[in-house]
């Protein structure tokens, strides 16, 4: 099937053969939904905790963290484009005539452009939208009075503009301040300042971003940095990364073979978000929060996102200890079975492992053995919130292929929902995932876990694009939150809803949480 051209650009790319046909198996055979057990909500696999809990939990945060490597890792390579998508379809359709006027006006619902172009004075790159339109010959005020609504969405999309449509998330204006307004990217620093603080009060904070970008990136850091070192009494150390070439996933036709460009050459694309696990992987560091680029609030809203940081960051830094208390002993091989008891309760009650129904029959080597692999594994704290409407993923327990019970964060796309069975498990469902991660990635002898080896690959997706007018199947690697830490310690705690305030498309910015 492969040219030795073919063979030149694999590894060109670093990625073996063996690789190339995996992912082409995996687009004949496709990939099998997810079998769920239950939905995971408060008593059966979600933690609440009560405000005795939260305060004793910020404090253990407080003292342990000046004895940890903190880091935070923030996936910001995402484009800002499909932010835009129906201001996109507006000027591709809108001609101004009276037709279309009443058209548009028809809609006044959040989500329209009417309410976008309505409330545009309240969005934090107005005054920069005012500037370049002024540079380029227009009135912003003008265009508005006299309804000449594409030029006003041109300017913002337009490379001749702010060219919005061509930048990532991150290095938009998401929020106004007497000061000034502020891109994401700034949002993402204040929040380090805040929770991610080291004894030396040092900021560690990784950006992952997209080659065409990173010099934006850092350029504007670079800006901003010293302000906010300043005003938070914080020593920034800002690092960046690119997804790298190796993971991303050969296209093909839809008979599944290489989709080739016109040059001849085999069409790869981007492996998705899970890809960052190679990022997460090679970074430095001991307790690792993570969070979307585009899930940020403004200053006065974001106290419950310190707090509970903080509280999830504490549960895990108390499991942590616990369970390297366990380990060491495990270790020894030489152990109390009342102790082996102990040990099965903290398992079974704190981090929702089910055991094998034979564990009591095995020997007492292979019991330690068992304990000690349950155990042995990187251990992520995520933070879930109140499903109240918005789409996402969300936590359940799944069976894997090997009849294991686990607690996984599983999107909608991976649920069979024409099976009654599991449509009803997803009515269940009371919380969704707003990607709001802490993660211990050292094992008890302080040594990194090699995160590539938790992954669950049989967890991929497959999506169909287009290319030139051509169909074509893309595939996308197990995700970041999904299948990429299908295999670590999972635990979920229900956290408020403020926490969550993604912005998914522009208008979200004219919501009042981001005011």
């Amino acid at each position: 099937m492969f040219t030795e051209k073919d063979i030149s650009q694999f590894k060109s790319k670093g990625i073996k053969i063996e690789t190339i046909n995996k992912q082409i198996k995996n687009f004949r055979e496709g990939f099998e939904f997810i079998n769920l057990r239950a939905a995971t909500t408060k008593n059966n696999g979600l933690i609440a905790f009560s405000d005795k809990e939260i305060e004793k939990l910020i404090d253990l945060y407080s003292k342990e963290s000046k004895k940890r490597n903190l880091l935070k890792f923030v996936p910001a390579s995402g484009a800002a484009s499909r932010m835009f998508k129906h201001l996109f379809e507006f000027i591709e359709n809108y001609k101004g005539t009276n037709e279309d006027y009443n058209q548009l006006i028809s809609d006044k619902s959040f989500n329209s452009v009417y309410y976008f172009l309505e409330n545009i004075r309240d969005i934090a790159f107005f005054d920069d939208l005012k500037q370049i339109m002024s540079k380029n010959g227009y009135d912003i005020e003008e265009c508005l009075a006299n309804k000449d609504y594409v030029i006003i969405v041109k300017n913002l999309l337009d490379e001749t503009g702010l060219n919005y449509a061509q930048k990532p998330k991150g290095l938009l204006k998401f929020h106004n301040y007497n000061e000034g307004s502020r891109m994401s990217i700034e949002e993402h620093l204040v929040e380090g300042a805040k929770y991610c603080k080291d004894k030396n009060n040092k900021a560690f904070i990784h950006f992952t971003v997209s080659p065409e970008h990173k010099a934006s990136f850092i350029e504007h850091i670079n800006i901003v940095k010293k302000k906010f070192e300043e005003k938070f009494n914080v020593e920034y150390v800002i690092s960046y990364s690119e997804q790298k070439p190796s993971t991303d996933t050969i296209a093909v036709d839809l008979d599944n073979k290489p989709f080739r460009e016109t040059d001849g050459s085999i069409l790869f694309r981007p492996g998705g978000h899970g890809a960052l696990i190679e990022n997460l992987n090679d970074i430095k560091g001991d307790i690792i929060f993570i969070k979307n680029i585009d899930n940020i609030v403004p200053d006065k809203l974001r106290e419950p996102t310190y707090i509970y940081k903080k509280v999830i960051a504490g549960y895990l830094i108390e499991l942590q200890k616990k369970i390297f208390e366990y380990l060491n002993l495990l270790e020894t091989k030489n152990i109390d079975p009342l102790k082996i008891q102990e040990i099965l309760k903290f398992i079974r009650e704190k981090l929702n492992i089910e055991i094998k129904k034979d564990f009591n029959k095995l020997p007492e080597k292979e019991k330690t053995e068992y304990l000690f692999t349950k155990l042995n594994r990187p251990i992520r704290v995520c933070g879930m919130v109140k499903n109240e409407g918005e789409p996402g993923g969300g936590p359940f327990k799944i069976i894997n292929q090997d009849g294991e019970i686990s607690l996984q964060i599983i999107e909608f796309s991976q649920i069979n929902i024409n099976i009654d069975s599991q449509k009803e498990i997803t009515n269940n469902a009371t919380h969704f995932n707003p990607t709001d991660l802490v993660c211990g990635v050292r094992n008890y002898k302080g040594e990194q876990f090699d995160l590539r080896k938790y992954v669950d690959p049989a967890t991929g997706f497959i999506s169909i694009k287009s290319k030139n007018g051509n169909k074509l199947k893309a595939q996308e690697l197990p995700g970041l939150w999904n299948g990429a830490m299908a295999d670590w310690i999972t635990i979920f705690v229900e956290t408020p809803i403020i926490t969550f305030n993604p912005v998914k498309t522009v208008n979200d910015l004219l919501r009042k949480q981001h005011q």
